[in-house]
């Protein structure tokens, strides 16, 4: 079994759990005030693996299969065998490392789900391949480039008007850190991106 399999049937498996017992959930969830004041610091990584309800975990979960596959076999190649585990596990922390530094004295505020570390491994795979066609909203063929762009831009709109329950900053964060980390990793992917960018395939 790949790794991006097991982190699919690990996420499944404890979001149900977790939807079933309050108490778990609680334990799981990312809560400044707790890492705040009690150095709950597992919060960090554990708000990835519960998510709010069946729509949100699919979507998630969904995105992290077909992406996931491609960017595991890049840093295993580079890390070894837990290569893409450790990815992913940096990239749930740099994700919510911003909303922490915003919220750590926030008693209201709450958040859970692997949104973050999904979108360094969607844009780390963009590198690779930003003329590949994806799927808007499932059903809209999109290249990967436009896609990140309307993203982007959606993100950084949805994040500075603070509506809804969403925490865009993380899809942005995380974002940035695939990007990032992928590029110190492999700096030629910096050119063969632009490269590929230029050619774009229709």
């Amino acid at each position: 079994m790949n790794h991006t399999t097991a982190i699919i049937i690990i996420t499944v498996i404890i979001s149900l759990i977790a939807w079933q017992n309050r108490t778990l959930m609680g334990r799981l969830i990312f809560d400044p005030i707790s890492i705040t004041r009690f150095k709950q610091y597992d919060r960090f990584v554990t708000h990835g693996f519960i998510h709010a309800d069946g729509m949100h975990l699919l979507f998630n979960m969904f995105t992290l299969y077909f992406f996931g596959r491609v960017i595991e076999q890049f840093y295993i190649s580079r890390f070894g065998s837990l290569g893409f585990v450790g990815f992913y596990v940096l990239a749930i922390v740099a994700a919510i490392i911003p909303t922490y530094l915003k919220n750590k004295n926030n008693s209201r505020y709450l958040g859970l789900g692997a949104s973050g570390a999904v979108s360094a491994v969607l844009f780390s795979f963009i590198l690779f391949a930003p003329w590949e066609t994806l799927y808007f909203f499932g059903i809209l063929p999109t290249p990967a480039i436009i896609f990140a762009v309307l993203y982007t831009a959606y993100s950084i709109y949805a994040d500075r008007r603070g509506t809804g329950n969403v925490n865009h900053s993380a899809h942005l964060y995380g974002a940035a850190f695939g990007v990032i980390a992928t590029i110190l990793i492999e700096p030629k992917l910096a050119m063969h991106f632009v490269s590929a960018l230029l050619s774009p395939r229709f």
